[in-house]
C-alpha cells in the first residue's frame, strides 16, 4: 500500500550534517519526498512509498546519522502521498513546527584536520577548511534556520569545485554542508601592525609564528573572539603581557599542538581528561602541573594546576606547528574585565597597546563565545566556565513549563537563559556585569535567544536575583517597564541549589537539602549570605544552617582580605585586635587602615556575611598566601592550590557548631585557635609545611562542619531525599567537597555536583528557570 508520513525532528539537527543523512537513508530505502531546516532549529521530513519502503527508511535511519546529531524528540503525522517523483533536499522554511537546538561550534574534525595536512589536497594548509561534521556555527549565525544564507559566511560565493562537493550526495562530509569554503572561495588571512596597517604577508601564519618566536605579542582571530598569542617560556615576554594586559596574576591558558606537546607539561589526571581534551568541544582543561615543565611560572602563578587545551581549527594548527616550542599562551583578546574583542576595530583601539602585530581574517563573528573551562573536583569533571563548545545548546529538565520563561542570571561570571516547555538554554558565558560593554553584550546574546526562539517579553516569565544592585536585574526591569512583564525574585543561594537539581535531572517531589558556597548572595533577612545548608520543597525553602557571620566593613575587605581578618580580630578580641595583629606578620596593612577596620567592628558599622568564599580569603591572608585579590576567587584558590598533599593538624580538624537563628559552624573560634596555632610555630612565613597542612585542615575541617548540619537535616526526616547536592563557586573546592563526602559517605548519602553547567554564577539561570516552575509567580515561600 502507498502511504505517506511526516516526521519532525528536533534535537542537534541543523548545523550536523542532518540533512544529507536522510537524503542518503531515502535513496537507499527508495522513498519519495523531502528533507528541509525549518525556522526553530528542528527539521522536517516528508516521505512517500511502498510501505515496505517506508519500513526499510525508518528501520536504517540511525545508520546513516551523521556522528554528531543528537535527536531528542520525533513527531510522526500520517498524511496523504503529494506524488513526489524523488527524494529532495528543500530550500529551508522559516516556520517554526518545534523548537530546536541552536547548533554550537565544534572543533575541526580528524578528517578535514588530515586534508590540511596533506601536500596532495587541495586544502593543504588552508587555515578555514570545515565539513559537516566541524567547523564554526553558532558564532557565525545571525539567524536560524542554520544555512548559508544566515551566517556570516553568505558573502562567500562557492567556486565550481566546492559546488560539486556541495552537490555530491555520495560526498558524505560536504553533501549540503553549509560552511564549507577552500583557498579558491572562503576567507582570507590579514597580517596587521597593532595600529592598523596592513603586513604584505605570502605566508601570515609563518610570519607570525616567527614574530612570536621573537617575542612579540599577536592579537589571533579565532572562531567566538580574538585570542592573544605569545611564548609561554619566556619569562620577559609573560610579565610584559601581563603588563600590558593589567592582570598582575590571573592564569592565562595554554594551547599546545597536541596531547604529546600536553603532556610536557601537565599529567593526564585522572585519565578521563584525555577524552575531554580531545572532545569536539575541546575545552580548556585544569590539569596538575609537570614538575619538569618549561612554562615558565609566571603563567599562572601560585597555582598547581595548568590550564591546558588542543587546536580547534586549522589556523590555530597551522601556528602550533610552526613555533619552536608547539605550544603558546593563548589567552582571551581583551582588556582585564572587558568583553573579549570580535572585531577588527575593537583590536585597532582597545588592544593597540597589548599586541605588537594582529593575525585578522575578513570572516565576521556574529556571536561573540569564549572558550568553555573544566576542572577536576575530588576527581570529578565541573564546569567553570561554559561557552564555545557546550553553549547554547539546550538543557532538558525534569519538569514541563506552562509559559515561556526568560531568567536574568546574576552579576560575576553571569549567564542568562530562556526556558520553554522542558529545555532551557543558557546563553554561553558574558562576563562580569560591571562595565557597559559587557551588560551591552549579555543583553544581545539573550537577544539572540529571544529572537530565534520566538520568546516575546510581553508573555513570558522574568526570573532576577534579589539583589537590589545587581545589573541583571536592573535590565530586566527596565525590560518589563517596556513590554509590560511581570518579574519574579529568587534568592541567590536558593536559584544554586535549585540549578543543581535541575543539571541532575532531579525532579522535586520531596524535600532536598543543598549547600550553597560562594562569594557573596543577597540573603532573605538583608545580610550577605555565602556558606548555606538549605532545604528546598516543592512549596518553599527554609535555611538550616549557615556559617557564623564574618563582618564586611568595606569592598577594599574584599580586595585586601587582610582587612577580613583585622575585622574578624576585632569581633574576637575588640579594641585588643590592633595588639592580637602586630604579632601576625602576613598582616601588611597600615596602622591607620586598621584602625579604620576595628573601629567600624566596634561601632557596628559593617553588614554581616556568612560567606565560605570571604571566610577561606581570610584564611588565604592569614597565612601569607594571598593578600591581594587581583582577580575573582583569588586568595581561596590559592589557598586550595597550597594545600595540595597537606595533612590533617589534629587540633584544627573539628569547627564547632552553635545554634542561634539557624546552627551556624563556628568560624570565630576557629579562627581564634587558628591564630594560636600560627603564634606557636616558630619562624611561620618559613615553614611551607606548616602553611600547606593548616591550609589543608581548615578546607577539610569546612567540609566536614557543613556536613554535619546537612546530615542533621536529612538523617531520620521522613520525605527527604538521601543525597544532597551542591552549588556556588566555592562548591568546586576538591577539599571542602571531600570534608563533606567523608561525613555524608558513612551514611550512604551521596553528594551530586553539577555535570552540565558551572556550579558558580554561570549556572545560577537554570536554577532561576526551576523556582519559577516550582514557585510560580509569587516569590518563593520562605518556610
Amino acid at each position: 500500500m502507498y502511504k505517506a508520513i511526516r516526521i519532525v525532528v528536533s534535537g542537534l539537527v541543523q548545523g550536523v550534517g542532518f540533512r544529507p543523512a536522510i537524503h542518503r537513508a531515502a535513496v537507499y530505502a527508495g522513498v519519495k519526498g523531502y528533507v528541509k531546516n525549518l525556522g526553530g532549529s528542528e527539521v522536517e521530513i516528508f516521505i512517500e512509498g511502498e510501505e515496505a519502503e517506508l519500513k526499510r527508511f525508518m528501520d536504517a535511519l540511525s545508520q546513516f546519522l551523521p556522528p554528531l546529531s543528537i535527536i531528542e524528540e520525533v513527531q510522526l503525522f500520517s498524511e496523504g502521498p503529494r506524488g513526489f517523483e524523488k527524494f529532495v533536499i528543500e530550500k529551508s522554511g522559516y516556520s517554526k513546527v518545534k523548537r530546536s537546538m541552536i547548533p554550537p561550534d565544534i572543533a575541526i574534525c580528524e578528517h578535514c584536520l588530515r586534508e590540511v595536512l596533506d601536500p596532495r589536497d587541495r586544502r593543504y594548509r588552508y587555515p578555514f577548511n570545515s565539513c559537516a561534521w566541524c567547523g564554526p556555527r553558532y558564532s557565525m549565525m545571525y539567524r536560524v534556520p542554520y544555512d548559508r544564507e544566515n551566517t556570516s559566511m553568505r558573502k562567500y560565493l562557492l567556486c565550481p569545485e566546492c559546488r560539486r562537493e556541495y552537490e555530491d550526495i555520495n560526498n558524505i562530509r560536504r553533501y549540503h554542508a553549509q560552511g564549507i569554503s577552500c583557498p579558491n572561495d572562503g576567507p582570507k588571512l590579514h597580517l596587521y601592525t597593532s595600529d592598523g596597517e596592513e603586513i604584505d604577508s605570502k605566508d601570515p601564519i609563518k610570519d607570525v609564528a616567527k614574530l612570536i618566536d621573537e617575542g612579540y605579542i599577536v592579537a589571533i582571530k579565532g572562531i567566538g573572539g580574538y585570542h592573544i598569542a605569545s611564548l609561554a617560556t619566556d619569562d620577559d615576554v609573560v610579565l610584559l603581557l601581563r603588563k600590558r594586559k593589567k592582570r598582575p596574576t590571573q592564569p592565562f591558558a595554554i594551547m599546545a599542538l597536541d596531547l604529546n606537546v600536553a603532556s610536557r607539561l601537565v599529567y593526564f589526571a585522572p585519565p578521563s581528561s584525555v577524552d575531554i581534551l580531545t572532545s569536539p568541544q575541546r575545552p580548556i582543561v585544569l590539569l596538575p602541573k609537570r614538575e619538569d615543565s618549561p612554562v615558565s611560572p609566571y603563567v599562572s602563578p601560585g597555582m598547581d594546576v595548568e590550564g591546558v587545551f588542543l587546536p580547534y581549527t586549522a589556523l590555530h594548527y597551522l601556528l602550533l606547528m610552526e613555533v619552536k616550542d608547539k605550544f603558546l599562551i593563548m589567552t582571551s583578546g581583551n582588556l582585564h574585565g572587558l568583553p573579549m574583542c570580535r572585531t577588527e576595530e575593537c583590536v585597532f583601539t582597545k588592544l593597540k597597546h597589548v599586541v605588537d602585530y594582529v593575525l585578522a581574517h575578513d570572516r565576521d563573528i556574529v556571536n561573540r563565545v569564549d572558550d568553555s573551562v573544566i576542572r577536576f573536583t575530588d576527581g570529578e569533571a565541573v564546569m567553570l566556565r561554559r561557552g564555545r563548545g557546550y553553549a547554547p545548546a539546550w538543557i532538558r529538565v525534569p519538569f514541563k513549563l506552562s509559559r515561556d520563561v526568560i531568567a536574568m542570571g546574576a552579576e560575576l561570571q553571569t549567564t542568562a537563559a530562556v526556558g520553554f516547555d522542558d529545555k532551557v538554554v543558557l546563553t554561553p558565558y558574558a562576563g562580569d556585569l560591571d562595565n557597559v560593554e559587557t551588560i551591552e553584550e549579555f543583553d544581545e546574546m539573550l537577544e539572540f535567544l529571544i529572537r530565534n526562539y520566538d520568546i516575546l517579553w510581553s508573555k513570558a516569565a522574568v526570573v532576577v536575583d534579589k539583589h537590589p544592585e545587581y545589573m541583571s536585574r536592573k535590565l530586566a526591569y527596565e525590560k518589563c517597564e517596556i513590554y509590560g512583564c511581570n518579574v519574579m525574585e529568587i534568592q541567590h543561594h536558593v536559584a544554586h541549589v535549585l540549578s543543581t537539581l535541575a543539571d541532575r535531572g532531579i525532579s522535586l517531589e520531596n524535600s532536598v537539602v543543598g549547600i550553597a558556597m560562594d562569594g557573596t548572595g543577597y540573603g532573605d533577612d538583608g545580610t550577605l549570605w555565602g556558606g548555606e545548608i538549605i532545604m528546598v520543597k516543592p512549596e518553599g525553602y527554609s535555611r538550616v544552617g549557615s556559617l557564623e557571620h564574618i563582618p564586611i566593613t568595606s569592598e577594599r575587605d574584599i580586595i585586601y582580605p587582610a582587612r577580613l581578618v583585622i575585622a574578624i580580630l576585632s569581633k574576637i578580641f575588640g579594641a585588643m585586635a590592633l595588639e592580637v595583629a602586630k604579632n601576625i606578620p602576613s598582616l601588611s596593612l597600615s596602622s591607620i587602615e586598621e584602625a579604620v577596620v576595628v573601629k567600624n567592628v566596634i561601632e557596628n558599622r559593617y553588614t554581616p556575611s556568612s560567606s565560605v568564599g570571604r571566610f577561606l580569603d581570610a584564611v588565604s591572608a592569614l597565612l601569607g598566601v594571598c593578600t591581594y585579590r587581583s582577580y575573582e576567587g583569588e586568595p581561596a584558590i590559592r589557598l586550595e592550590a597550597i594545600a595540595r598533599g597537606g595533612k590533617l593538624i589534629e587540633e584544627l580538624q573539628y569547627m564547632d557548631t552553635i545554634y542561634r537563628d539557624v546552627p551556624r559552624i563556628d568560624i570565630l573560634s576557629y579562627i581564634k585557635k587558628l591564630i594560636e596555632t600560627i603564634q606557636s610555630t616558630e619562624d611561620f612565613r618559613t615553614q611551607q609545611e606548616r602553611v600547606r597542612d593548616i591550609a589543608f585542615t581548615v578546607q577539610i575541617a569546612l567540609g566536614k562542619a557543613l556536613g554535619k548540619i546537612a546530615l542533621k537535616s536529612i538523617y531520620g526526616k521522613r520525605n527527604v531525599e538521601q543525597f544532597i547536592v551542591i552549588g556556588g563557586g566555592a562548591a568546586v573546592n576538591s577539599f571542602i567537597l571531600r570534608g563533606i563526602r567523608e561525613v555524608l559517605s558513612d551514611e550512604d548519602i551521596k553528594v551530586l555536583l553539577p555535570k552540565k553547567v558551572p556550579p558558580n554564577d554561570g549556572g545560577i539561570a537554570l536554577g532561576q528557570v526551576y523556582a519559577y516552575y516550582l514557585f510560580g509567580e509569587s516569590n518563593a515561600k520562605i518556610m
